[in-house]
């Protein structure tokens, strides 16, 4: 140890090795090998970065090559600065590699970008979903039948990229699916994952339309596997029925001049079917009852006679009698069929539904 110690001191001592220095400067693909090199070190990170790094190293490497080959006439300069040009190039090749399995088709690039790249979806996390889907987008011609009322099963769930679907129900219009909106969200969220049922509406193709569709069963594996992506598509699907909620609400507007509160408990009251059903009847019923109060005086059989007749107290004699609160109705009111609101949506809108003007 000693012993080196005394060498390197030595040859620190003494100078340089060198005994002459030359004196014309090396060739310009030297100098351009440098200057390539030093570009190369100044790459920033990420994928691009990366590019950046490795095309600069490589194309600096090429020219220490050419330059032992042609001026210095080193082997060992020739060897193991190909060698490293070699190594540059090869994580470019692996680097365009993963950048093309990465890349997604068009369509699915446009769907990230405008549904699941707001949210901040990662990307990972966003090709798994569309694994689900086996990457494949379907079309629509015009006027083509995506489901038909009554007879269509509910076995998956589909979202529109491209055209105008139209919604109806027994021949009636009810709105229109748009663009990054679910065509079957209601029917999704009306049945449990062992439940089968069919289409309530007609979807029908206004114009050229290409979607994609996820099995129901390779869905539900999914979300029952991956908790994130289950919060996701619960998200987008109760938004996707709020709008397609709300449109009909306004469809109501217009047609009635009536603005519903469309929120659950309010609704209940408002359009249930019980304060509907019940009207006819209590109304009947208050009917029987008053009806002795009301009715003439006639004469009774003698052992009659000793029953009190049934009839109000002496103090309201001179007073109306209020009438009762299913007798009630509000002014200007309307009977709504069961296509104004279709029954599609599970929440249980059925029947006839009694509606009222709104203060």
């Amino acid at each position: 140890m000693s012993a080196n110690s005394s060498t390197v001191g030595q040859l620190l001592l003494q100078g340089s090795a060198c005994i002459s220095w030359k004196q014309d400067v090396e060739g310009a693909v030297y100098h351009l090998a440098n200057c390539l090199l030093l570009l190369g070190f100044m790459g920033g990170s990420g994928v691009y970065g990366c590019f950046y790094l490795f095309g600069f190293l490589s194309a600096g490497y090429l020219c220490c090559v050419l330059w032992g080959w042609f001026s210095a006439c080193g082997l060992d300069i020739v060897l193991w600065s190909f060698l490293l040009a070699l190594v540059c190039l090869l994580q470019l090749t692996h680097l365009v590699y993963r950048l093309r399995e990465d890349t997604l088709p068009e369509e699915f690039d446009l769907l990230y970008k405008a549904l699941y790249l707001p949210l901040q979806v990662p990307l990972q996390t966003y090709k798994e979903i569309v694994h689900c889907c086996e990457e494949q987008v379907l079309t629509l011609a015009t006027e083509q039948t995506y489901a038909v009322e009554g007879e269509t099963p509910i076995n998956r769930l589909s979202l529109l990229l491209s055209g105008r679907v139209r919604v109806s129900q027994d021949g009636q219009f009810l709105h229109y699916i748009f663009p990054y909106q679910f065509m079957d969200s209601p029917e999704w969220e009306s049945l449990q994952p062992s439940e089968e049922g069919v289409f309530q509406v007609t979807l029908t193709a206004e114009t050229s339309c290409s979607y994609i569709s996820w099995p129901r069963k390779s869905l539900h594996l999914l979300l029952t596997k991956e908790r994130y992506i289950s919060c996701l598509f619960s998200a987008l699907l109760g938004y996707d029925i709020s709008e397609k909620l709300y449109t009909l609400n306004d469809k109501l507007f217009a047609k009635f001049g009536l603005r519903f509160d469309i929120r659950l408990p309010s609704l209940y009251h408002v359009l249930g079917p019980t304060a509907a059903d019940a009207g006819p009847e209590s109304e009947k019923g208050d009917e029987e009852v008053c009806e002795p109060s009301v009715s003439p005086p006639q004469a009774t059989p003698t052992s009659l006679q000793q029953t009190p007749p049934c009839s109000p107290p002496p103090a309201a004699t001179n007073l109306p009698a209020p009438p009762s609160r299913a007798r009630m109705s509000r002014p200007d009111s309307g009977i709504l069929e069961i296509d104004d609101f279709p029954s599609y949506f599970p929440f249980g809108f059925s029947g006839k539904v009694a509606a009222g003007r709104m203060p």
